[in-house]
């Protein structure tokens, strides 16, 4: 059975990199390091901000699959900043949008979605001037 820094690694897709030193290291590897010290750790609350930023897009499609499944699998709460909007509603069970470090809404991603409490929530998950078709993903009849 793998340790923990194995498992993380593999889960990252650092399995590869482990011999390398930070210098030679991307961006993205780098962020994904700090990302399995974290795990490795089994902290009772996980903060991460902006992690998945400096990923390519298949990457960054592929880490927020595994960022759920981990989380799911770990039970521990995750604090999540980011300004993708998709991250935050692929990912959140609860949304903050905050404007200029105030909430302007805290709630389920469908409830922002939805119900937004102001112009700048409503902007934030769908194309200003369109009305809202449903729940995110669903079509149109």
């Amino acid at each position: 059975m793998p340790n923990a820094s194995q498992e993380a690694a593999r889960i990252l897709e650092l399995d590869g990199l482990l011999k390398r030193r930070p210098r030679e290291l991307s961006g993205g590897q780098r962020q994904r390091v700090a990302m399995g010290r974290a795990i490795v750790r089994d902290p009772a609350v996980f903060l991460f901000d902006e992690p998945l930023s400096n990923l390519d897009a298949k990457l960054r499609v592929q880490m927020r699959l595994e960022l759920q499944q981990l989380h799911r699998r770990l039970k521990t709460t995750s604090l999540y900043v980011t300004h993708d909007q998709v991250e935050a509603m692929t990912l959140a069970q609860r949304v903050m949008v905050m404007n200029k470090g105030i909430a302007e809404q805290i709630g389920t991603p469908v409830e922002v979605y939805e119900k937004p409490a102001s112009r700048l929530c409503g902007e934030l998950y769908r194309q200003p001037g369109n009305e809202p078709a449903g729940r995110p993903g669903q079509r149109r009849r």
